[in-house]
């Protein structure tokens, strides 16, 4: 049965969001330059569907994350829930592979053809006719100017195509050089406790602006999630992008896995898990409306579903805030 979980304004959207919504990078499988190595389609469909029981009622996904695979696990998890009970859909768009080479780095392409083009297929692969919240992936590298862009984004949103109009990785500069030229709806910046930057900056320009926020890797990818390690980091595929970042490997991983040590007393205290307080520690930051944590097993997704509850106090505030500087992992303010 689906519960009722505490919700939060996304922005001026109208939209009413849980504290946390599921992530489908991972469902995008592999064989593509930002994979997660390859995936069961049939368990990313079950963890969706487990999410959305358990009262989670928003999906983010994009058409990047496995050239437009994850986006069809999406509509297929989502094709037995009555309209009632469907969550809302967030999809993103200006990260363009090449289907020859998906191997190779994706292209940030901001051309207002190639984004009309994109929301058509997206809105195919989900079978929807409207998408809840469409949003640029990246700031584009083609020499599309923000306006050109964002102005393709107004014409989607008055044509019904989509509720809500998103930007995700833009800085301050570029968000608002978007806002003299229509609404920012929504912003979806990197934010966890190693990744702290928007905190500073981005966070408190949306609060700011009436502007919903949706972060996302608030477990970073896995590293703050209680069950990482330094053998499972040696032990990703071949084609996991987590190979190549730094963060999962050297001394960058050992003050990683400090961190999320020194979050085992606080998990343990509130009878819940390392990862949920790593997401929680996100959305107590002012002007947060929701967390992106992904999954790829329903098994995944009751590890930090206590998140969408857990509200954390002063004095687990300060433990953190010691952890951090005790490990000195990440960088950023260490205070939402």
């Amino acid at each position: 049965m689906t519960a009722v979980l505490p919700t939060r304004a996304l922005g001026s959207t109208g939209m009413e969001i849980t504290q946390v919504g599921f992530g489908a990078w991972a469902a995008g499988g592999g064989g593509w330059s930002f994979g997660w190595g390859p995936q069961d389609d049939a368990a990313s469909i079950a963890a969706i569907r487990h999410a959305v029981e358990l009262g989670v009622n928003w999906i983010d996904t994009a058409a990047a994350y496995g050239l437009g695979h994850s986006e069809e696990i999406v509509a297929a998890a989502l094709g037995g829930f009555a309209p009632a009970d469907r969550p809302f859909v967030f999809t993103k768009c200006g990260t363009v592979s090449d289907p020859r080479d998906p191997m190779a780095r994706p292209r940030h392409i901001g051309d207002p053809a190639s984004v009309r083009r994109e929301v058509e297929a997206s809105l195919r692969r989900l079978r929807v006719e409207c998408i809840d919240l469409y949003q640029m992936h990246w700031p584009a590298e083609d020499g599309t100017p923000l306006e050109e862009y964002w102005e393709v984004f107004s014409e989607l949103r008055d044509r019904g195509l989509i509720a809500a109009a998103g930007l995700s990785n833009h800085p301050v500069a570029l968000l608002e050089q978007a806002e003299v030229l229509g609404h920012v709806d929504s912003v979806q910046p990197p934010y966890s406790l190693i990744k702290r930057r928007a905190g500073a900056d981005v966070i408190p320009w949306c609060a700011a602006h009436g502007t919903g926020v949706i972060v996302y890797s608030p477990m970073q990818s896995g590293l703050l999630s209680g069950a990482f390690s330094a053998a499972r980091a040696a032990a990703l595929a071949p084609d996991d992008w987590r190979r190549s970042s730094p963060d999962f490997s050297g001394a960058e991983l050992e003050r990683n896995l400090a961190l999320a040590e020194a979050l085992q007393p606080i998990a343990a205290r509130h009878r819940t898990s390392v990862g949920a307080v790593a997401v929680a520690w996100t959305l107590a930051t002012p002007g947060v409306s929701g967390a992106i944590v992904g999954a790829r097993s329903p098994s995944q997704v009751d590890g930090w579903f206590a998140a969408a509850n857990l509200i954390l106090d002063e004095g687990d505030l300060a433990e953190i805030i010691s952890a951090l500087e005790r490990t000195g992992a990440g960088e950023g303010p260490t205070r939402p």
